[in-house]
C-alpha cells in the first residue's frame, strides 16, 4: 500500500492576502479555483508545489466548519492533509483502519471511478486526513481537485521545489503519532526526540503544542532552491522568522536546501 501527499489545505479568514503572501514569498503560481467548495460555504485557490498542490480556503458565509476551525485555533492555520492512494483497495484499507480506531468518516464522495474519503479532525486530534483514488492514481499527474490536468504549465520550481514534510502538533505527540500510524497503516518511527511516520514522498512529524493554539497542522517542510529569495520576500512581507523559517497563514514553513 502506497500513499502520496498530493495536497495541503490551509484555512484563512481572508483569501487574497494569504495567496499574495504565498505566491510572492514561495515563488509559486495560482493554477485553479474550485467552485465546488462553495457548497461548504468556502472559496479557494490552489497552487502547484512541484507535482503536488497547496490549497487555501476561506469562509464566505457564517457557520462553516472552516470558520469554526479558525475560531478554535485563534486564526489562520493548517487544515487538511490530502493524499492519493495507489489503489481503491488501499483507500478502503485506510478507511477500515480509521473505523477500527474510533475515527469517524467526516465526508465521502463517489463519482464514477473517483472516490474521496475525509477522516474527522476531531477524532484524529490535529487535522483532516483525506484519501482519494481515481482511475489513474498517477502521483505525478492527474489530480481531480485541480480539474485533472491543465495545471502543468503553472509548475514553477526555481524557488520552491516540493513538499518535504508536514508537522502536526498536539498535547501528547506520541499518542497522536500512534493514532495516525494506525490509521495510515504505516510504521511509527522515532527521529531523535520526535515521532514521525513516512508517506511515499514526505514525512509527518508529531510535536508538542507549545504555541497556545492547541492541536493542529502547525508546520510544513519544503525543499527550496533559492533560500535567499524566499528570505528577502518574507522580510518584505513581514513573514521572516529566521534563516530557517518563515511564517505564512499561521503555519511555520521550514526551509531545506536541495
Amino acid at each position: 500500500m502506497t500513499i502520496q501527499l498530493r495536497q495541503i489545505c490551509l484555512v484563512a479568514r481572508e483569501l487574497e492576502p494569504v495567496i499574495e503572501d504565498l505566491t510572492e514569498v514561495l515563488g509559486i503560481e495560482r493554477c485553479y479555483v474550485d467552485p465546488g467548495v462553495g457548497q461548504f460555504g468556502l472559496e479557494n485557490t490552489l497552487m502547484p508545489i512541484g507535482r503536488n498542490f497547496l490549497e487555501v480556503v476561506a469562509p464566505i458565509q457564517e457557520g462553516t466548519a472552516g470558520g469554526r476551525y479558525l475560531d478554535r485555533r485563534s486564526g489562520d492555520g493548517g487544515y487538511m492533509v490530502i493524499t492519493q492512494a495507489d489503489s481503491r483497495n488501499s483507500l478502503e484499507a485506510i478507511r477500515s483502519n480509521a473505523l477500527e480506531n474510533g475515527v469517524r468518516i467526516a465526508h465521502e464522495t463517489k463519482r464514477g471511478d473517483w472516490y474521496l474519503c475525509q477522516l474527522h479532525p476531531g477524532d484524529l486530534k490535529a487535522a483532516f486526513f483525506e484519501i482519494e483514488s481515481d482511475a489513474y492514481n498517477d502521483f505525478e499527474g492527474y489530480w481531480h481537485p485541480v480539474g485533472g490536468t491543465g495545471w502543468e504549465d503553472k509548475v514553477k520550481q526555481d524557488v520552491t521545489v516540493d513538499f518535504k514534510g508536514v508537522e502536526l502538533q498536539g498535547t501528547d505527540p506520541l499518542e497522536l503519532a500512534e493514532l495516525w500510524a494506525k490509521v495510515a497503516g504505516v510504521d511509527l518511527e522515532r527521529r531523535d526526540d520526535q515521532f514521525t511516520i513516512k508517506l511515499n514522498n514526505v514525512f509527518i512529524r508529531f510535536v508538542e503544542a507549545t504555541d497556545g493554539r492547541g492541536p493542529g497542522l502547525s508546520g510544513i517542510d519544503i525543499n527550496v532552491s533559492d533560500r535567499k529569495r524566499i528570505l528577502t520576500k518574507a522580510e518584505e512581507r513581514g513573514a521572516l522568522v529566521s534563516e530557517e523559517r518563515v511564517d505564512i497563514c499561521g503555519v511555520r514553513w521550514h526551509l531545506h536546501d536541495i
